[in-house]
Formats: structure tokens, sequence, C-alpha cells
């Protein structure tokens, strides 16, 4: 309750700042950073995928209209988060992670040049750090976004995960971007960041076998955001971003919807 009513405060305060200093939220272009969910949402290749059924569909016998269906599928599929417990035992589930973990200024590090060199590419400590000579220290408390360009892949199984087969024997097949275990290492360390995110079906690139990344951060009880889309059109500083999953009591993951808030004024 504490900690909701410091998100409360804080929310209202930027609200009142804004109005006096900077954007409001009616100053703000709004960016759909998720995927949606369908049969084509791309899941790691050993996961259920999303499946949706019609449980009614069509005008009644009184007139009116009505649907309703159902869906199941994996946590880990689609825009999705990974809550700390997937890989750090005892860290926050996805119920237990607080607001403002989801709810922050952003900002984004691209090395789509490097990605599209080598699909294989591991984001490293002095890629963040050229980011800061650019453009300062990250500020604490920002959600990190990582864009890498495979979003501008998706839906193409193929060319965004690297391999169009499923099953345990399609894990070795795997390529794709990620943060490399000693840059994210040295984020949980040296910078307080509320969460990560990163435009690839994992934190991790698609050929890792120990998850070092994941470890790292979940370890700290950073959360991860994956499968982000659009994060071309999010600026490098100067957004805001809402990332807020469904809320699955004891969950390790859940589908998310985020969104970046960006001054309709401001240029990348």
């Amino acid at each position: 309750m504490y900690r909701s009513l410091i998100i409360i405060a804080a929310a209202v305060l930027f609200t009142a700042s804004c109005a006096q200093t900077g954007p409001g939220l009616s100053d703000l272009k709004w960016i759909d950073l998720s995927h949606d969910f369908s049969e084509e949402t791309l899941y790691w290749v050993t996961a259920e995928r999303f499946k949706r059924t019609t449980v009614a569909e069509g005008h009644t016998e009184r007139g009116f209209f009505y649907s309703a269906y159902n869906f199941s599928g994996a946590e880990h599929g689609g825009t999705h988060i990974d809550a700390p417990i997937h890989f750090a035992e005892g860290k926050d589930t996805v119920d237990q992670i607080g607001l403002e973990r989801l709810i922050a200024q952003g900002v984004k590090i691209s090395v789509t040049e490097k990605a599209a060199a080598d699909r294989d590419y591991q984001i490293t400590t002095s890629d963040i750090e050229e980011w800061e000579a650019r453009n300062g220290r990250i500020p604490g408390g920002a959600i990190l976004l990582f864009e890498t360009g495979f979003g501008a892949k998706w839906p193409d199984a193929k060319a965004y995960l690297g391999t169009d087969r499923r099953g345990d024997d399609a894990v070795k097949e795997l390529s794709f971007p990620g943060l490399h275990p000693d840059a994210a290492k040295w984020l949980a360390a040296n910078r307080e960041i509320a969460a990560v995110g990163i435009d690839t079906a994992s934190i991790d690139f698609g050929k890792s076998l120990d998850f070092g990344a994941h470890v790292a951060l979940m370890e700290n009880n950073i959360p991860a955001f994956e499968n982000v889309a659009a994060l071309e059109a999010v600026p490098e500083t100067g957004a805001y971003i809402f990332a807020l999953p469904m809320k699955i009591r004891g969950g390790s993951g859940a589908p998310l919807r985020i969104v970046a808030g960006v001054s309709v004024d401001r240029k990348k």
C-alpha cells in the first residue's frame, strides 16, 4: 500500500509539473511498443503458442451482437515480461514487481548496425558507455531499452529467431542479438535501472546456454521486457515508458502492453 501511494503521488506531481514546465499527457505522442497476440505470435521454440477459441460470436435470439473467446499460451511469448523469479530464486514474481519498475522515463541504446553485421551480436559495456558519452549518465530509475533492429523481422520466425522449426532440436538453431552477461553485470552493479527491454526474443543472445544476462539482472530483482516492438520510433532520451503486464499471481512472466509517450515537438 505504501509503495502504491508513492507511485500515485509521483504521478500527480509529474502531471502538475508537466503542466507548468513541460509536456502534459495531451502533449505526448503515444507509441505502441507491443506486438499483438494471434496465431502468428512468435514464442520460444519449446513453448506453448497462443491459441484463441470461440465461445460465442454472432447475433443472439434477442437481437444484439455478442462475442466471447478463450485464450491460452505460455507466459513467455509475444511481447512479454520476464519477472526476476524467472532466473533468480526468491526474487519478485510478476505480481510483486513495483510500479516504479514499470512506469518510468526511458532511454534507448541502438546497436542496429552492429546487429545487422552480426546477428549473434552481444551488446557490450562499451556500447553503453558510448551512449553515455553522447547523452550523459543513464538516469537512476530509468527503463533501459536496447534496439537491435530485429523488430522489423517480426513475425517471420526464420528471420527473427534464426529458425522456423519448433521443439527441443530447434534450440541450437536460435540466432539473434542480446545483452552480454558482462554488460548486464556492469549495469546491475553501476547503474540504478528499473528494467531492461529488447526487440528480440530474449535479453540473452540466441545461442546462449547459461542465460548469464538474465541471471545477472534478475538476481538484482531487475525485470526484462522481451519482443518489444517499434523501438525505431523511440528517441534515445525523453520518452516515458508505461509497461504493464497481466498481473499473474506467482507468475514468472506475463503478456505485456508497453507504450512510450514522447513529446510531439521532440525530434529524434
